[in-house]
């Protein structure tokens, strides 16, 4: 199975009957400039479908792309380091954690994207615990592998794999299509 057609629907800051209709939403989500937006551009094969920016913060409400007209990929607004004010910043908090773990919305899977040269940050890791308690299908990417030095790759995987425990975890490269075929393999499943 691929990706044949991808639409933006909409952006939300809250409830919104759109969350309810009852189509399977897999959730995108890690720090400001890990990659999310570029993730979904790669994998639907449309380079401005979600925007991207260098500015850490740009995504500042859940965006919804129908997939395939059959599923949703949910774009939320990154956690930690964001040229934002500290208001805008616990809003945008606020709204994240309202998703995951407040509203009655259902996630079928939540992609948690990890900077692969930092490897889990404090940030990463407190959401990926918040994330188990809620008992909610987590799949992490470590994405940007291709900032990783050869040299550095296999003790940067080892790391991670020792800090995030036994979720599937895969590693991606958004410019080199690293990662996709089996990322796509689990969003499908």
């Amino acid at each position: 199975m691929s990706i044949r057609t991808a639409v933006f629907v909409k952006g939300i800051r809250g409830t919104d009957a759109i969350l309810a209709d009852g189509i399977p939403q897999v959730a995108f989500i890690g720090r400001s400039n890990a990659g999310k937006s570029s993730i979904i551009n790669s994998l639907t094969n449309q380079k401005g479908l979600a925007k991207t920016s260098s500015f850490p913060g740009r995504t500042q409400e859940i965006n919804l792309f129908l997939i395939n007209k059959s599923f949703y990929l949910v774009d939320l607004p990154g956690y930690g380091f964001t040229k934002l004010s500290h208001a805008a910043r616990i809003k945008l908090e606020k709204l994240v954690n309202w998703y995951f773990f407040e509203s009655p919305y259902k996630q079928k899977k939540i992609v948690l994207i990890i900077d692969a040269s930092l490897g889990p940050t404090a940030s990463d890791m407190e959401m990926l615990h918040a994330l188990m308690q809620h008992e909610k299908n987590i799949i992490v990417v470590a994405n940007k592998i291709d900032k990783l030095k050869k040299t550095a790759y296999e003790k940067q995987m080892e790391k991670i794999k020792g800090l995030i425990g036994d979720h599937p975890i895969i590693p991606y490269s958004s410019e080199k299509r690293a990662g996709m075929n089996e990322l796509l393999k689990e969003i499908l499943a």
